[in-house]
């Protein structure tokens, strides 16, 4: 389905230590819009929908919604730092076109 770097589950971790509620859940899932078409959205969550996956990736639960899933299959998600800071990074195989953003990108047929 989709994979998650060691350095992405760190990051994931870590950051749902700061959330308030300790039972979000990681939210993957694309939204119409960006430079190329297609956008990442990646945030914590409390509630499921029913039309949700649930990915155990490395301990992580990851959420990703039905119209998402297709777009997402096979995607790995790295997490990186430089000296401007750290970001995730998307590694899609199901993209024809991405931005320099590395955020946005286009599929077939979309």
């Amino acid at each position: 389905m989709i994979h998650l770097s060691h350095s992405a589950v760190e990051e994931i971790l870590r950051l749902k230590l700061r959330q308030q509620n300790s039972q979000v859940f990681f939210r993957l899932g694309i939204q119409p819009v960006g430079c190329s078409g297609l956008s990442y959205l990646t945030k914590f969550d409390e509630r499921l929908q029913p039309d949700d996956q649930i990915c155990d990736c490395n301990g992580v639960q990851v959420a990703i919604d039905a119209n998402s899933l297709s777009h997402l299959q096979g995607l790995t998600l790295d997490y990186s730092e430089d000296l401007m800071g750290g970001s995730f990074r998307f590694h899609n195989p199901n993209a024809v076109k991405s931005c320099d953003c590395g955020n946005s990108f286009s599929i077939s047929g979309a």
